[in-house]
């Protein structure tokens, strides 16, 4: 607990010993004017953090806040949320509490909501009154003026220029560059084992690379790479910005990361006079255009780096867990092999590449793919702020508190999937109720390459398993984070090509 809260002093039955063992002596008699001191200082630090609890808590009489635990003062149920399985930890509050309780983690009063009606109330409904919160820290590492962060006119003008890039009449031009990366890797994967999230990272990165640069191999683009590579060491580190820290070179290869963007937005805008080339960055270059309101470089070059943050992570660890449950699922892997077998027939036979219309014929891998992002919910939940004291079902909500709503909960919910537990795509062969089923959110926040990331896991699953065999390395199971939830240790596999 002190290297989490090293301001906090020990607990008492730590504190008399440790401190008699170490100056030999009993407490009583060290009781001098500075000890004395000190010692007023924590106990006024202690009355404040108090009153600072007592305040933020604070709600009209006839309005009760939901109900739940606090926590220790200031701590909260922070070290709770650590200590169990995440899972657990919002599953037992769940069920002790019903769909809406509270909590206090990572420094903040929290309410958590777990039923589709009120998760969409905050995402949907009244998304005017819970703006999308982050971390200071990661905000300052991908850039304030990224998408992610705002609310409003800025907003909706952004994610209209990011969902033109992403719409499906955009991507379906990327399914030869996105299958050339594919086939870059695979031949590599052979007869080697491998960490599968490390390898799926470096596909979903390349991937990443073309939805937001296009096709063009610009000279700057290699350099991007090795920055954001830098960048992302640190993303998840303690934000603590001391030379030689990983926060700290990683804001280094932010400051420099930047600076290679301008220049290639510079290069872009004086080579294509019609556009800024391909990619979002075309995009939201082609946007200049208008000459009116038009969008800094700083802005810019924030939403290229937050989209290829957003394209990164996610989509490697859903496709970790694609491989985990078709290894661990036999049956379903020889059925999904026979899809693709068919269409793999049809691209012989009409003696050409794979095309977008052969991902839209794919029926058992999509359902599969659903299911996998259902039961793995690599976005467990997600962060809302109260912009103003708000009464939410029947609760009072104070301006400033977090509002989580608990996708993963909703997922593993029995009353909307039944046997929730095991892997079963057949179950989205009908839809899914509404707002029960949200692994790339909802509303006006929610992924706008949600259609990219289903393309590259089609793509990717056609060559995979119509040319190898993965078998897992070892036998351990289980779940770590870092961030994301994914199989221990990344899900070491060997690839064997299949003998056809």
């Amino acid at each position: 607990m002190q290297l989490l809260f090293p301001s906090l002093p020990l607990p008492p039955h730590t504190f008399l010993p440790t401190f008699t063992a170490f100056y030999g002596c009993h407490l009583p008699f060290l009781i001098t004017p500075i000890v004395l001191f000190y010692l007023m200082v924590v106990l006024v630090v202690v009355m404040l953090l108090l009153l600072l609890s007592v305040h933020q808590w604070r709600h009209p009489k006839d309005k009760p806040l939901p109900p739940g635990s606090m926590g220790w003062a200031y701590i909260g149920e922070t070290l709770k949320l650590y200590k169990e399985n995440p899972n657990s930890f919002f599953a037992n509050r769940q069920k002790r509490y019903g769909d809406i309780f509270k909590s206090h983690i990572l420094g903040c009063p929290c309410v958590m909501i777990s039923s589709p009606d009120a998760a969409k109330i905050v995402l949907v409904t009244k998304a005017h009154l819970f703006k999308p919160t982050y971390p200071p820290s990661k905000e300052k590492m991908i850039g304030p003026e990224a998408i992610f962060f705002h609310q409003g006119p800025y907003h909706s003008r952004l994610k209209k220029l990011v969902q033109a890039s992403f719409l499906p009449s955009a991507i379906r031009g990327s399914v030869s560059e996105i299958e050339q990366i594919v086939l870059k890797f695979l031949p590599a994967w052979e007869n080697t084992t491998l960490n599968t999230l490390q390898e799926m990272k470096r596909y979903a990165f390349d991937v990443a690379m073309i939805s937001a640069f296009g096709h063009k191999q610009d000279k700057e683009i290699n350099g991007i790479k090795q920055l954001y590579q830098c960048l992302e060491k640190g993303y998840n580190s303690m934000p603590l910005d001391l030379p030689g820290t990983p926060f700290n070179k990683a804001m280094k290869a932010r400051k420099l990361l930047n600076e290679t963007l301008r220049r290639l937005i510079k290069e872009r805008r004086e080579n294509e006079k019609q556009g800024g080339g391909g990619g979002l960055l075309g995009v939201l270059l082609g946007d200049q255009n208008q000459k009116v309101d038009q969008l800094s470089d700083s802005q810019i070059a924030d939403n290229v780096i937050g989209v290829i943050f957003a394209a990164h992570d996610t989509t490697a660890s859903v496709l970790t867990w694609l491989l985990k449950y078709l290894h661990d699922n036999g049956n379903l892997l020889e059925a999904v092999t026979r899809e693709q077998e068919g269409v793999r027939r049809e691209i012989i036979e009409a003696n050409r590449r794979l095309m977008w219309d052969d991902t839209r014929h794919m029926p058992l891998t999509t359902r599969v793919i659903q299911e996998t992002l259902r039961t793995a919910s690599i976005l467990s939940f997600t962060f809302r702020e109260a912009v103003e004291d708000v009464e939410f079902e029947g609760y009072y909500i104070p301006k400033g508190w977090k509002v989580l709503p608990l996708f993963r909960t909703i997922h593993h919910c029995a009353d909307f999937f039944p046997k929730p537990e095991k892997f079963d795509p057949s179950r989205f062969e009908v839809p899914p109720k509404p707002n029960t089923f949200m692994p790339f959110g909802n509303g006006v926040h929610s992924c706008p390459g949600s259609e990219l990331a289903k393309l590259e896991m089609l793509v990717l699953l056609h060559h995979l398993t119509t040319k190898y065999r993965w078998q897992v390395v070892g036998d351990e199971d289980g779940i770590q984070y870092g961030p994301f939830p994914v199989p221990k240790k990344g899900l070491p596999v060997r690839v064997t090509p299949r003998n056809i």
